[in-house]
């Protein structure tokens, strides 16, 4: 494994990133220096030694729909048509996930995608797992509009976060939409 150049400037590849088309930035931009790794890593909210679990806690008016075991939770406002987040009802990480529940993901998947592209005018849907800030298992649901190319592919998220976000009363109907489709399948809007 090649070491990581921990401290040093570290120049932009020209084939990189950056230089694709959907990378939302131009100009004079400066990678960070890694920093030193830090051992043990610090725990995440809801580990042994964390802060608690804040997922566990909310209560399912915090969501826009919910079943026995899942939850689908939103934001405030995206800029892109769609932004929600599935996570389980318990509290799991993926490794701890009951065979049981990982089983359901697949068609919850699908359900999701249906209940956004529903919506109109939604070319991708995109999943993601990050989990570095919390250990309550938790999947991204992001829409990308048709037509914008330049939102393809993992920029996506980015641009949500430079964009100018929609009206409060769109949104709001956006994520009733949403919840309605994914309550045809079951389980209830809370929206």
């Amino acid at each position: 494994m090649k070491r990581l150049p921990i401290g040093q400037a570290i120049p932009f590849d020209a084939d990189g990133i950056p230089g694709w088309e959907i990378f939302p930035f131009t100009g004079d931009l400066k990678v960070k220096p890694l920093e030193e790794p830090v051992l043990p890593e610090p725990p995440r909210r809801g580990d042994p030694g964390g802060e608690p679990c804040s997922v566990c806690t909310a209560p399912d008016t915090d969501y826009i729909w919910s079943d026995e075991h899942w939850r689908l939770r939103t934001f405030d406002a995206a800029a892109i048509p769609a932004l929600v987040m599935l996570e389980p009802r318990e509290h799991f990480d993926m490794a701890d996930l009951p065979a049981e529940r990982a089983a359901e993901l697949g068609a919850l998947f699908q359900r999701v995608e249906r209940a956004v592209t529903a919506l109109g005018g939604i070319a991708r849907v995109h999943v993601a797992r990050f989990g570095d800030g919390a250990s309550h298992l938790h999947w991204w649901f992001a829409a990308r509009p048709e037509g914008m190319l330049q939102l393809r592919g993992s920029c996506l998220l980015i641009w949500e976060d430079v964009l100018p976000k929609v009206d409060a009363e769109i949104w709001a109907e956006i994520n009733r939409k949403i919840a309605a489709g994914m309550a045809e399948g079951g389980g209830v809007t809370h929206v």
